[in-house]
């Protein structure tokens, strides 16, 4: 037995039904991640304009140790950023700015997290299905090999070679059924990412204002 017909073999042996499974298994980890990512976005979004009114307060009173107290009790994404730099208020503006570059990159690394696995699955999941499709098709036309006969004439052969690809297509349906909502949530969450850390500026350029434009007071 040569190589083509030991893998011919094995896809025989194997089925499609493992393809099913394996998209179903998929999909149940793009839902979940969805879910989680959501959940995660939704607790670390905050209100920006009360965060603001507060931090424009304390700043404006000279209160920086206040401020970073009141920050650090949110757990929105941009009062995280900005806390890291108002720590760092007695460096002045260029230490502070610095500190939030570098808080603004770490949350955009815990932001990221599993969002790889709805775009890896949204671009691929196709290919799966097709995968299992393909090996559908090479049972459906080793049955009209050696089942001709035995089936009652080329007519009857056809129909269940036919009856076989119809079935084996439904592996590429569920494959692309398992992509769109994946690539879909990808997307969205993507946008929620960039609309967190741009939103976080507001906080910050809050704070380079008064450390750039007035003495640092009350530094922690």
């Amino acid at each position: 037995m040569n190589t083509v017909d030991a893998i011919k073999q094995l896809f025989l042996t194997a089925g499609a039904g493992w393809v099913l499974w394996l998209l179903g298994l998929l999909s149940v980890g793009s839902v979940a991640v969805t879910l989680e990512r959501l959940l995660y976005f939704q607790r670390r979004s905050g209100n920006l304009k009360a965060l603001a009114e507060a931090l424009d307060k304390r700043l404006g009173a000279g209160d920086v140790k206040l401020a970073v107290d009141e920050l650090s009790r949110s757990p929105s994404v941009a009062a995280s950023i900005a806390a890291a730099g108002l720590r760092l208020a007695h460096l002045g503006p260029a230490a502070v700015d610095k500190a939030m570059a570098s808080a603004a990159a770490l949350e955009k690394s815990q932001l990221e997290k599993r969002l790889a696995y709805l775009g890896t699955l949204g671009n691929n999941a196709p290919f799966i299905g097709l995968f299992g499709t393909v090996i559908g098709v090479i049972q459906a036309f080793e049955e009209l090999g050696h089942g001709a006969v035995g089936h009652g004439g080329g007519q009857a052969a056809s129909q269940t070679v036919m009856t076989g690809i119809a079935e084996a297509l439904i592996a590429t349906a569920i494959g692309i059924a398992v992509a769109l909502p994946a690539v879909a949530a990808y997307n969205y969450l993507q946008r929620k990412l960039a609309s967190l850390l741009s939103g976080s500026e507001v906080l910050s350029n809050l704070v380079l204002a008064y450390l750039s434009g007035r003495p640092r007071e009350g530094a922690p």
